[in-house]
This record gives structure tokens, C-alpha cells and sequence, in this order.
């Protein structure tokens, strides 16, 4: 588009003013509170303060007291100084936890907004770390040079050099969630060969032969989907029955394709790996004139409610992960004993629910 210059025509200027122009006055500078003004205005000391809003509990403050104090900081605005009170305590409480490189779902965001809300409680500062990309000892060394005192990580890729490079750098505490074990870390061991054994028990008992198992191609949900596809085939060895893989995209043209061509598979029942897969793949079948349960029945995984409201409603397994209160029970203990061995805990529970799809 062409630039138009307009010009204005110049009126006469106004006489000079005797008098030169005053500088604008610049706003007030608010000095930044600080304890002293808080003690001052609660009438307390300012090691009364600190033991107050830092919540040591090795001290007794009475409950009137504590209010006074709280009050006073929020009529001055006043706050801690974070860096200052990882100096005085020899160590940072922020706990990093790295965004994962894959939507994690409705069941595992829950679970991560707990522990985030149980740590707080705590008195913990949550960060998360959005390097996507990185992997192995290179996400370790830049979650480092943020001075977490402890790394909760989820999925694979931590190994044991990545652990030392954080216990190096202050990390007292080192959690990862998994399928297996990590040296010098604590663990939660996830295992998702469960979930699969569980949905290849329940089709073999309700009389299913020829299962199909979906399997993302999302490269990064593999962590996931192959230990189910494992356990459905473990489930199934030995029965006659057959198992055939079924890969998905998680998108509604993929699905229609994939209906479209169903019949020809000689499928008469798919674990869908979760309920949103089973969900798309449901829709499409029935799109597709396929009866479900009749023709083939289908099965997810996480139990979320809109599998319930769906008709037929959705059969699935419910897993049952770790409360936050209590991982982060762990990542505090963990903090305040940072000598202790690393503890490993199976969390991972699985048991199906039967509605009407299967």
C-alpha cells in the first residue's frame, strides 16, 4: 500500500514565553517495604516476621500474633524475598517439574494439579519447565542452572548422569514417573503393562477372539501405548485368541478411514489405548454403520466422565494413580533428609469397568 504524505500548513507561532517551560514533576518513588516496616507496624519484632510468613514451625507464635503480622504485609505489600531466604535456609524451595513433551490427558493433568496444590501447601514454589526438545543430560543441565531443591520428571529420558548433574547443583530431591527405575533417583513406577492385561482379561472373559489394539502414531505417546499393547498380548498368549495392531492418528479423517475399512480387518473387539481414542474411534464406527457392541466391542482406558455419558456408555479401566498429598509428602521428605536411599513405589492401579460397549 503507497504512503501518502500530507502536509500541514504551519500557523504562527506564539510569542515566547518569558518564563521557561517547568519539568514535568516525575512520579513518587515508593521505597520497596521491607520486614522492619512490617515489624514496626505489628508491633513485633522482625525475627517474629521471619518465623510468621516463613512458617517455621519450630517456634510458637500465637495465633494473634500471626494475624497481626499477615495483616500488616498486606497493607505494606510486603512479600519475602525468595533468594534471600534460599540463603539464609542453604537451599531454594522451588520444585521443577518439566512440562511433558505430549498432552498427558484430562486424568494425568488432575493429577498434576493436585500435587502442584499439595506442594504449595507445603511451602514449595512449583515451576514448570517448558523446554520442549530437550532430552536426557542436556534437560538435566538446564533444569540446573535454575536451582530447583527438587525435580519431579515425568516420562523416560532422565538417566543416571542427569541425576548427579542435579544433585550436583543443590537438587536434594529427584523424582522420576515411569516404568522403571533411574539410579539415584526416587521413583514412581507406573505400569502401564497393567492397564493392557486387565482389557485382554476382560475380552477373553466376555468371549472375544480377535482383538485389535490401538496404537498412536504420535511418536510421543509410545511411552505409554506400547506397555498396554504388551499387556493386552500378554493377557491373550496361549488363549488361541489373536491380537492385531491398529494405529490411529488421534484425528477425525484418520478415524473415518480407519472405519472405513473395518470390516475387512475381522475385528470383533479393540482396546481403543484411551477413552479419548475410543471415543473418536466409536464415532467413526458408528458412522460407518458398525454396531457396537453387537459387531465389535470397544474399550478405553482413565474412566472420564464423558465416556459415561456416551451411548452406548463407554466400558473402560480405571487406574488409579498416587494422590498429590501424598508424592509430595515424598518430595518434602526426601528435601528434609536428602542423605536417605531413594525410595521406588508401584502407583499404578488398573481394574475395569464394564458398561455397555464390551
Amino acid at each position: 500500500m503507497p504512503y501518502v504524505m500530507v502536509q500541514i500548513p504551519r500557523t504562527s507561532a506564539p510569542p515566547p514565553s518569558p518564563h521557561p517551560p517547568r519539568p514535568h514533576p516525575s512520579p513518587p518513588q515508593h521505597s520497596v517495604p521491607t520486614s522492619a516496616d512490617v515489624a514496626r507496624l505489628a508491633g513485633v519484632s522482625r525475627a517474629t516476621v521471619s518465623y510468621v510468613l516463613n512458617n517455621t514451625s519450630a517456634v510458637r507464635i500465637s495465633e494473634p500474633t500471626r494475624r497481626r503480622v499477615h495483616e500488616a504485609a498486606e497493607e505494606l505489600g510486603y512479600v519475602p524475598h525468595a533468594a534471600a531466604r534460599s540463603l539464609r535456609a542453604g537451599h531454594s524451595r522451588m520444585v521443577l517439574m518439566p512440562a511433558p513433551d505430549v498432552p498427558v490427558g484430562p486424568l494425568y493433568s488432575r493429577f498434576f494439579n493436585e500435587l502442584q496444590w499439595a506442594l504449595s501447601r507445603l511451602e514449595y514454589t512449583v515451576v514448570q519447565y517448558g523446554g520442549l526438545g530437550l532430552q536426557g543430560d542436556e534437560a538435566a543441565r538446564a533444569w540446573a542452572e535454575l536451582r530447583p531443591v527438587a525435580v519431579l520428571a515425568p516420562g523416560g529420558g532422565l538417566g543416571p548422569r542427569g541425576v548427579s548433574v542435579l544433585k550436583r547443583a543443590g537438587a536434594r530431591a529427584v523424582v522420576t514417573l515411569g516404568p522403571e527405575r533411574v539410579e539415584g533417583a526416587h521413583a514412581l513406577l507406573m505400569d502401564h503393562h497393567g492397564v493392557g492385561r486387565s482389557v485382554g482379561a476382560h475380552l477373553l472373559e466376555r468371549g472375544y477372539r480377535s482383538v485389535g489394539a490401538v496404537v498412536p502414531e504420535d511418536a510421543g505417546l509410545q511411552i505409554f501405548s506400547r506397555p498396554r499393547l504388551e499387556g493386552v498380548r500378554q493377557a491373550l498368549a496361549g488363549t488361541g485368541a489373536t491380537l492385531t495392531e491398529v494405529p490411529l492418528a488421534y484425528d477425525e479423517k484418520a478415524a473415518a478411514g480407519l472405519a472405513g475399512r473395518w470390516r475387512s480387518l475381522g475385528l470383533d473387539a479393540v482396546f481403543a489405548y484411551n477413552d479419548e481414542f475410543a471415543m473418536l474411534l466409536m464415532r467413526a464406527l458408528q458412522d460407518e454403520g458398525i454396531g457396537i457392541p453387537d459387531e465389535t466391542a470397544v474399550v478405553g482406558a482413565d474412566d472420564l466422565m464423558l465416556g459415561r455419558l456416551l451411548r452406548p456408555r463407554l466400558s473402560t479401566v480405571h487406574i488409579e494413580l498416587p494422590s498429590g498429598r501424598d508424592l509430595a509428602e515424598l518430595v518434602d521428605r526426601a528435601v528434609r533428609e536428602p542423605g536417605a536411599p531413594p525410595e521406588a513405589h508401584e502407583v499404578l492401579g488398573a481394574k475395569v469397568v464394564h458398561r455397555e460397549s464390551s
